[in-house]
């Protein structure tokens, strides 16, 4: 299992109902607005790296009101 946190700029007044969105999406496992140079931030998990960044490109980039993601798979060291 792959984990990532996914830091997300929005439009200006779109925090709320970025995350509120992002939530639904299967493979996220939280998503909360957030004050600082980012909006939104996502937990997210998935099989496979491919997966995950299917998931990012293919569903969380798609949700209208994001300007950036940034996209920070967890390391076990």
């Amino acid at each position: 299992m792959v984990h990532a946190y996914i830091l997300i700029q929005t439009e200006v007044g779109k925090a709320a109902a970025v995350a509120a969105e992002i939530s639904t999406i299967d493979g996220v496992t939280s998503s909360e607005d957030v004050t600082g140079p980012y909006d939104v931030i996502v937990k997210a998990a998935a099989d496979t790296v491919d997966q995950l960044g299917q998931l990012v490109v293919a569903k969380v980039q798609n949700v209208e009101g994001i300007t950036r993601t940034l996209t920070c798979p967890v390391v076990n060291l």
